[in-house]
């Protein structure tokens, strides 16, 4: 691979992150906001942790923020943290009893399952994982951008 081909693409992983994102988080506000589905502890959890990451990331495009892997590892962490748990609960790793889904909501409600395997949870997990992966594949920009 070329030398200018390497930093075309590593040029586009802040925006290739944001873009998830933007995704992640309208798709979370369509899910409760236009269709009705409520969202239960662990995915409020999530959402706090997503949300923002949105503007810290479209923060750190326009800026052209140096550090912006280390404002955004630390919440899209996090996030994938809660998401595997989510996921593990979801799929009956660990049992509910092990949770704080105890009201509202059940964290293991199959709400939407698309293709028989695509739920709201691993969405949330794949968002946070491409999210994390791309962070930590991103090198430091050039000072004298």
């Amino acid at each position: 691979m070329s030398a200018l081909r390497r930093v075309g693409v590593q040029a586009a992983i802040p925006y290739l992150a944001w873009a998830q994102a933007l995704i992640a988080t309208v798709g979370s506000l369509m899910a409760s906001e236009v269709y009705g589905l409520q969202p239960c502890t662990l995915c409020w959890y999530q959402r706090i942790l997503m949300y923002p990451l949105v503007l810290v990331i479209g923060v750190g495009i326009l800026t052209r923020g140096r550090r912006l892997r280390l404002y955004v590892l630390p919440l899209s962490l996090l996030g994938l943290a809660v998401a595997t748990y989510h996921n593990l609960l979801y799929y009956g790793v660990i049992t509910e009893s092990v949770t704080q889904c105890t009201t509202g909501v059940s964290c293991t409600a199959r709400l939407i399952e698309l293709f028989g395997f695509v739920t709201i949870p691993l969405l949330s997990l794949t968002a946070f994982a491409v999210i994390s992966v791309l962070m930590a594949v991103a090198r430091p920009g050039d000072p004298d951008d």
